[in-house]
């Protein structure tokens, strides 16, 4: 249809309801065609009941993946028609079991020989078609089980979000916006520190005339996110990623990522060969960016913050 040519694959949910009226339509009047009283929508209860024996709803609704009350719903419709009667034969009482009548079990012999012309047919339109829609459907359901098309928009919406993030370098003229963010973040989670005061209230000072570097996040030309790599006197470690804070208003947007990969690349240009950090695990988003950066759990250094329980390095060369 022109209709989806001018939309795009947006309409797919649309596009596919379209395809599944047609073929439901087409299903409605094969059974009349074989003279058999039945909706196309009660298949795949009756297909189960027919091949394995009774059940309980709950069971049903697991093996054909639809909800409960669906099912039930379904399965009052094929009572009313005869077709299956609950409890039948059962000794658990307690449990609701579903079973075709004998009237069912006969109609399941005569959907069986309707069935084999409707596959053969089918093979007929794959013979036809440039591509196989049942196993494309098989590998969709395959791929969106794994990852569903909400995450995936999701994905999208960030990655075009994040190119609308600039990463700078540190100026005088985002010292308020380094304080307020770290300590919106701090205050949020935790209690400010001494050690916090010292690299907030004067920046320059404690972390760039040392060697360090401050980087700043810029949305709409408005920072919304800092991050700092200090220079360390340590023979283990050149430098310390920290500070890092994204304000709550603008997340979402990779704006931690594009911080973090900032602040690693500037270490490698400066050839640096450890990075270190401190953080606390119940912060998990944060925990997450750091080892998709590549950072990896260390143990058995002090620290001058309470809030710290979980320490990391990365190593580059």
């Amino acid at each position: 249809m022109k209709l989806f040519e001018k939309t795009g694959k947006m309409a797919l949910g649309s596009r596919l309801r379209l395809l599944t009226s047609k073929v439901t339509e087409d299903a409605a009047q094969i059974y009349a065609l074989y003279k058999v009283a039945f909706s196309p929508k009660w298949f795949p209860v009756f297909f189960v009941l027919s091949e394995e024996g009774e059940k309980t709803i709950t069971e049903i609704a697991n093996e054909i993946g639809h909800s409960q009350p669906s099912v039930s719903k379904i399965i009052q419709e094929m009572t009313v028609a005869g077709l299956v009667q609950e409890n039948r034969n059962s000794q658990d009482k307690r449990r609701n079991m579903v079973a075709l009548t004998t009237k069912g079990t006969a109609l399941s012999a005569k959907i069986k020989v309707q069935a084999a012309d409707v596959d053969a047919a089918i093979e007929s339109v794959i013979s036809e078609a440039r591509h196989n829609l049942w196993e494309a459907i098989e590998e969709w359901e395959f791929l969106l089980e794994q990852k569903s098309l909400l995450r995936r928009v999701q994905e999208q919406k960030k990655l075009r979000e994040s190119k609308d993030v600039q990463i700078v370098a540190y100026e005088d003229q985002y010292q308020t916006a380094f304080r307020s963010l770290n300590e919106e973040w701090i205050s949020t989670y935790f209690q400010m520190e001494e050690a916090d005061y010292k690299a907030l209230d004067n920046p320059k000072a404690y972390i760039l005339d040392t060697g360090g570097k401050i980087f700043v996040a810029l949305y709409n030309n408005e920072p919304v996110g800092v991050c700092a790599l200090i220079k360390m006197n340590d023979p283990d470690y050149d430098f310390e990623l920290a500070k890092m804070a994204v304000s709550p208003k603008i997340q979402g947007k990779s704006i931690g990522w594009l911080l973090g990969q900032a602040a690693v690349n500037a270490a490698k240009a400066l050839g640096a060969s450890k990075v270190y950090l401190e953080s606390n695990t119940a912060l998990k988003p944060a925990i997450n960016l750091y080892h998709k950066l590549g950072f990896k759990k260390v143990v058995g250094r002090s620290t001058p913050y309470a809030r710290c329980n979980i320490q990391m390095e990365l190593e580059l060369k």
